[in-house]
């Protein structure tokens, strides 16, 4: 398959070897999956994102994947507590990148490569969006704004 935003021809999917399948937890995780849940809910009330999360429970607590441990996705967690962000994280990181452009583009309008790259990023953030909008996790008549996408992201 080819890339979308290159001249080149590329191969799908990642180079590095898969996760391995794994249907229990490993032996030397402490924690039980009540206690993960805890974890889970305690950092995402802190303000923490799913994916910042996902790394405190790796490097801290020692815990490789959470759907192992509890059976249940983060997502899944949090839609239990009630803690679901409003906009979904990839999404708000494209916005954030195309405000921060934007921003860089007001301070040198003749930056070429940069006016490409935020086309290439808002061309990410409309598919994106149409794909939100039809599985229905973003309301049907949301539209990004680049004008407004600042205080979105507040």
């Amino acid at each position: 398959m080819a890339r979308m935003h290159s001249h080149r021809k590329g191969k799908s999917g990642s180079k590095s070897p898969p996760r391995p399948f794994k249907s229990k937890p490993p032996s030397w995780i402490m924690l039980d999956s009540e206690q993960v849940e805890d974890l889970v809910v305690t950092k995402a009330k802190e303000g923490h994102s799913m994916s910042k999360i996902g790394m405190i429970l790796r490097d801290v607590y020692s815990v490789p994947s959470v759907k192992l441990v509890t059976k249940k996705s983060m997502l899944q967690i949090l839609k239990e507590h009630d803690l679901v962000p409003k906009f979904p994280e990839d999404l708000v990181d494209l916005m954030r990148r195309a405000v921060s452009l934007r921003k860089h583009l007001e301070e040198h309008p003749k930056d070429k490569h940069g006016k490409r790259g935020l086309q290439l990023i808002e061309a990410k953030i409309w598919r994106l969006s149409k794909y939100y909008r039809k599985k229905g996790i973003l309301p049907p008549d949301w539209k990004y704004d680049p004008k407004t996408a600042a205080t979105l992201l507040r």
